[in-house]
């Protein structure tokens, strides 16, 4: 197959009396003699896309490749209103290579159900009683898990055994993961402490000290493993499992590919190492290609076919031809639940819709069909009475409503309590159908009889189109299909009419993937480069040959642009990557390389990137952004326009929604691109400084951003810094926001549980104007109006009690001296986890130190430091002339407001004297 990436490009003044709203066009392949069609897709052209800035119109779709291969093919883009308006461009294969021929899949020879299924029968022998590296390319749902579970238990049968670590794309299977296997595993020998990664790289650093399983996602375990060679228990792993390992294919997959490399460098420098890998995947075409990329052993890779399930899959795919997207969906939905009520008669059924809004409307459109049968209840397998009592627990109303009639739906914005209920009714046959999202397809742990995927397109709002589902979602979606009736499990597919034989060729036939690395080298670069793995060009072209990028240069040269698929072109063309890309790099000040002797040495730009997990392309816009004069309103639009929020959706009909909130916030942007997912970051993060309630859909973005903020804020406390900038108190000051969803200017005692803006005035009234005053006037025996105070706070008892909770226990109260050489005393820990209710994940307390002159609004000196009872610090500083100097030592919290500390003192320097600070800080509970 030829995938092709058509840019069409409107080169024409719109005029509305002429053109309306939109135009429609047809893009059409012909072969080289121009007699058959190879595929034709409508193309339709909005007025408010073709007059923007920027109004190029990406087109993506495959088209099948003869042999012998044909010297051209033709693309016509044409009108369909307009006579002559149509553009036609030849694509020239003259230096096309086509890849290699993908050897055939293993067949299956074993039938014998009654311990394992045949593909858990074959793959024992290797995954249990060797150690040696394994690929296992086997269908969703073929129990590939188990597979997983066999090399566990045979490194746990081992005397002594070093740790394990089980790597998922996604968090969701790492939860369902980690889950089951606490419960199954736990126990094993004595017990196993089964931990899954959390991505605050100090958790994670305990988590992987006591854990002999851990679970993580590739983007935790890439953090956690960069500085591998000062994390000595990184280098006792000695089993390593990548399961769902065809994800390297996907867009995020070059981090996915770059552990794995990773770990496969560690065990060829580490002469003690012991390292085990094992990689598990659908049936792969190029299954070889991963295995030798791992360093199986031919013997030891496993492929086999996408049939060889352990049920039969009975797949009909059917097609329609609707352009406009409601109306498709509409006109699927009857048979959808046709195909429910005759192939899944009294049996579980799943179908799959492209959004959360989708889900409720196609339950309700099956529904309707239901009522039309005059069988308002065909979907209910017990009586209302029993279901009742749960019903009354669910949040959702619509929802609810669907329950009582068989039907539930489940997306990736429901509660976490409504989701156990439906997967529950489910799971024990109450209800007969689940309504899903395509996002929720790695997290419902449920099977069905049949599986109906209804419409493989979901729209991009950043782009203005619908994208085609990833074909891994697709197989995963055909992989809940377990639950058998004649010995088989069904699956109906409806895709629009130009996908059909895309669809058809490659869920009946293994599935092929490249590496996306090259798009992402520069990122791997400043990682390696930062820990001094890379030290010159010469290593970072050693480095490549580590990676599966690498092994497919030459298998698939065109894919990669690859001109010479010789040794020598070879060469060349790594060379120039590798040459091309650390020039980029240095002249975005990130890193320093010397072309003449080949040296290379990270800046500290570089060491910050690879520190806080961000990308080149946001550190550039820091350097760039960042300076001296930057205030709060400055950095808020800065650290929102970095490219990690690239991946935020927008949704149709979204802009109105945000152009709202966006009126309500404070701060505003000075160029607004409103249909930019930089745009919605800037406001939803201004949204959660609000606490606005938000509709589900912009709360699950709004978690997402919270989730990746701290670590920019981090960045750009370091960059301000390093330049001896003042201003990176107010990046601190944002982080403080972040955690607890509070503007600078509001109130401290917002952050006590319960207390609403009605509370808070009430306090204010009592002279109690931060958390502090608060603890005070809780004393009765010191504050005459506490009866009263209490009368008019309203709370009751147990709110009372998770106040003084949080104001004694979680709430830090710090003592800061400072003095010169001062020696203290260790003590025993507190728990320095955050009260932070609007923030997403567990966070853990953070604080900066910092000496600075405020006059000059000079920084000298900063450390990042995490306090528990007492904790002495040394901080080193330059005082830019001679003579007095009025300083501030501040202590700045990273997640609580009203704690921050600034006390001053004066020196007196004189040229070439030396000064250093002794900082004690010691929390005293009782105070």
């Amino acid at each position: 197959m030829l995938r092709v990436e058509l840019s069409i490009t409107p080169n024409f003044e719109w005029d509305d009396a002429l053109h309306g709203a939109a135009e429609s066009f047809w893009i059409m392949v012909e072969d080289c003699d121009g007699e058959d069609v190879l595929f034709h897709d409508q193309f339709i052209l909005r007025k408010d896309y073709a007059v923007a800035e920027s109004n190029e119109h990406l087109i993506e779709f495959t088209v099948p490749i003869t042999d012998p291969m044909p010297p051209n093919y033709f693309i016509s883009v044409v009108s369909d209103r307009w006579m002559h308006s149509e553009t036609r461009l030849p694509i020239s294969f003259q230096k096309l290579i086509l890849p290699e021929k993908f050897p055939r899949t293993h067949s299956s020879i074993y039938n014998d159900w009654e311990y394992f299924n045949k593909i858990q029968t074959q793959t024992f022998n290797t995954l249990y009683t060797t150690d040696d590296n394994a690929f296992i390319g086997a269908p969703t749902g073929s129990g590939k898990t188990v597979c997983a579970e066999f090399a566990l238990l045979r490194h746990w049968a081992k005397p002594e055994y070093g740790r394990a670590v089980y790597i998922a794309p996604f968090q969701e299977q790492v939860d369902v993961r980690h889950a089951d296997w606490e419960k199954r595993l736990g126990s094993v020998r004595g017990g196993k402490d089964i931990v899954k990664l959390t991505g605050e790289t100090a958790t994670d650093l305990k988590l992987l000290e006591k854990g002999d399983l851990i679970l993580a996602t590739p983007i935790q375990w890439d953090v956690l493993s960069r500085q591998w060679q000062r994390r000595k228990n990184i280098m006792t792993v000695e089993l390593f499992i990548a399961d769902e390992l065809h994800l390297l294919g996907g867009q995020s997959g070059y981090i996915y590919e770059i552990i794995v490399s990773r770990m496969h460098y560690i065990r060829s420098q580490v002469e003690e190492m012991s390292l085990r890998i094992i990689g598990l995947s659908v049936s792969l075409a190029n299954a070889r290609d991963i295995g030798e990329w791992i360093d199986a052993k031919k013997k030891d890779i496993y492929n086999f076919s996408p049939h060889a399930r352990p049920l039969p899959l009975e797949l009909r795919i059917q097609p329609y031809s609707i352009p406009h997207f409601p109306s498709l969906m509409l006109a699927m939905a009857k048979p959808a639940y046709l195909a429910i009520t005759e192939t899944s008669v009294d049996k579980p059924a799943m179908v799959f819709v492209s959004s959360r809004k989708q889900t409720r409307f196609t339950a309700r459109d099956i529904l309707a069909a239901c009522l039309a049968d005059e069988n308002e209840d065909r979907f209910l397998r017990v009586g209302l009475d029993q279901l009742r009592p749960i019903l009354e627990r669910v949040h959702e109303e619509a929802l609810a409503e669907a329950l009582s009639h068989g039907v539930g739906y489940y997306h990736e914005a429901l509660s976490q309590s409504d989701k156990r209920i439906v997967k529950h009714l489910y799971n024990q046959g109450a209800i007969q159908v689940v309504v899903a999202s395509r996002d929720v397809c790695w997290e419902l742990h449920c099977t069905a009889h049949l599986v109906v995927v209804m419409g493989t397109q979901y729209y991009e709002g950043r782009e203005h189109r619908y994208l085609d589902y990833p074909l891994s979602e697709v197989l995963q979606m055909f992989g809940k299909a377990l639950q058998p009736a004649d010995g088989r499990v069904r699956g109906v597919l409806m895709v629009p009419g130009t996908k059909r034989e895309y669809y058809k060729k490659f869920l009946n036939e293994a599935l092929p993937v490249e590496s996306h690395l090259h798009n992402f080298v520069h990122d791997a670069f400043v990682t390696e480069v930062s820990t001094k793995m890379i030290e010159s060009a010469e290593d970072a072209i050693n480095w490549t040959t580590f990676t599966y990028f690498y092994r497919r240069l030459l298998a698939n040269p065109s894919y990669y642009s690859l001109t010479s698929a010789t040794n020598d072109g070879l060469n060349a063309y790594l060379s120039d990557l590798v040459v091309t890309t650390l020039n980029e790099l240095t002249e975005s000040k990130i890193i320093d390389f010397d072309e003449d002797d080949g040296s290379v040495a990270p800046q500290n730009a570089a060491m910050i990137a690879a520190y806080y997990n961000i990308s080149y392309i946001t550190m550039q816009t820091f350097l760039l952004s960042l300076s001296a004069k930057t205030k709060l309103k400055g950095i808020l639009e800065i650290v929102t326009s970095a490219t990690e929020f690239e991946s935020i959706q927008i949704r149709r009909h979204e802009e109105s929604l945000l152009r709202r909130i966006y009126d309500r916030v404070p701060v505003k942007m000075s160029e607004p691109v409103y249909d930019s997912p930089h745009f919605k970051t800037f406001v939803l993060l201004q949204a959660h400084f609000s606490r606005m309630q938000l509709p589900i859909d912009l709360a699950k973005d709004q978690e997402m951003i919270i989730s990746k903020i701290l670590s920019l804020l981090s960045a750009t406390v370091d960059v301000l810094s390093s330049d001896g900038h003042l201003n990176a108190m107010f990046a601190m000051e944002m982080s403080q926001m972040s955690v607890q969803a509070l503007w600078d200017r509001d109130s401290p005692l917002k952050q006590i549980p319960h207390f609403s803006p009605e509370v808070v005035k009430v306090a204010n009234e009592f002279g109690i104007k931060d958390i502090f005053d608060f603890m005070e006037a809780m004393n009765p025996e010191e504050n005459p109006d506490y009866a009263k105070l209490i009368q008019r706070l309203g709370l009751s008892q147990p709110q009372l009690a998770q106040a003084a909770n949080f104001t004694n226990t979680k709430y830090p109260d710090i003592t800061l001296n400072f003095e010169i050489e001062r020696e203290v005393e260790e003590d025993e820990e507190v728990d320095t986890t955050v009260h932070a209710p609007f923030y997403p994940t567990k966070k853990m307390e953070n604080w900066w130190l910092v000496v600075g002159e405020e006059s000059s609004k000079t920084l000298l000196a900063i450390k990042r430091v995490t306090i528990g009872e007492q904790l002495k610090v040394r901080l080193e500083y330059t005082v830019p002339t001679a003579g007095k100097h009025d300083l501030k030592l501040f202590l700045m919290s990273d997640s609580y407001i009203g704690v921050d500390q600034e006390p001053t003192f004066s020196i007196t320097a004189a040229e070439g004297m030396d000064i250093d600070e002794d900082v004690d800080e010691d929390e005293d509970d009782e105070e």
